[in-house]
């Protein structure tokens, strides 16, 4: 298995990195976490060899005094040569610390200069246009949205663009508009309802980077099947479902997020792990 992918085609990152969500609070919403461990998780990321990190400007605790763009800019800027950070504008907090969509250009504008600012960057690696919350909204055009950030990426504020949370219309509809780098949806061994719009990516060469690829805490991956190869191999559940993850497609990428150091070991070593015929059978 290659342990590594050209994102975007020139720039190469591991297949697996890390999920910035979980360092402000356990989840999308919640109390505060620790910034020092934050800091602390980030920092032994990077040199397990995590050379990309997923993050967003809306990861934030529910009191708003611990933010992801903030840890990861305290704990890593100047970022080392070969960091690869992605984020993602469309959701944003209302005051009441909800989510809600920016649809107008000006809005997703003001969430790029936002994402520069607070990670302290000029250029942005890889933006993603998320629309929609959990489910994809089937027949919305996401034409509007993507051609102002194409014309961000035009402008030079952003060098890969992305789509999150899609259906393969929105997938085609965005292509005509400018090239996709990446792709991040839903799906992991226990959900491979997306397993058609892999497959166009991966004929595409576009990343396919799932969220929750350990099941986000909704869905619980350990059936008989993955038990059995989990014993077969000594490791942990979660540890197989990223291997699997990897091999199941040479487009996809694991971005696991944690704000333990425990889990961060745990799931950077499931690199190691090489899947025989018979387990990807068992886990078909």
């Amino acid at each position: 298995m290659n342990n590594d992918f050209l994102l975007g085609g020139d720039l190469p990152v591991g297949r697996i990195g890390f999920g910035a969500m979980r360092l402000p609070a356990n989840g999308i919403t919640g109390p505060p976490r620790d910034p020092g461990t934050g800091r602390a998780v980030l920092r032994r990321a990077v040199e397990l060899g995590a050379d990309h990190i997923d993050t967003a400007a809306f990861y934030v605790s529910d009191d708003r005094s611990v933010r992801a763009n903030d840890l990861i800019r305290e704990a890593l800027h100047p970022y080392p040569d070969g960091l690869v950070i992605a984020t993602k504008v469309g959701p944003a907090r209302t005051p009441d610390g909800g989510l809600t969509q920016i649809h107008d250009p000006a809005g997703l504008r003001r969430s790029v200069e936002e994402n520069l600012e607070t990670l302290g960057v000029d250029r942005l690696d890889l933006v993603y246009l998320r629309i929609g919350m959990m489910g994809a909204p089937h027949g919305e055009s996401v034409a509007a949205r993507f051609m102002a950030l194409a014309a961000m990426r035009a402008e030079g504020l952003i060098r890969h663009l992305g789509l999150s949370n899609i259906d393969s219309g929105h997938l085609a509809e965005a292509r005509t508009i400018a090239p996709v780098a990446a792709v991040q949806n839903h799906f992991h061994a226990g959900r491979r309802d997306d397993a058609r719009l892999l497959a166009a990516c991966e004929e595409a060469g576009i990343a396919f980077v799932p969220f929750f690829p350990l099941g986000g805490g909704i869905s619980d991956l350990s059936g008989d099947r993955m038990r059995e190869v989990t014993e077969r191999h000594g490791v942990s559940v979660p540890q197989i479902a990223l291997a699997w993850l990897l091999r199941c497609s040479p487009v996809t990428l694991a971005i696991p997020g944690t704000g333990s150091l425990a889990h961060l070991e745990e799931n950077m070593a499931a690199r190691s792990i090489a899947l025989t015929p018979q387990d990807l059978s068992d886990l078909a």
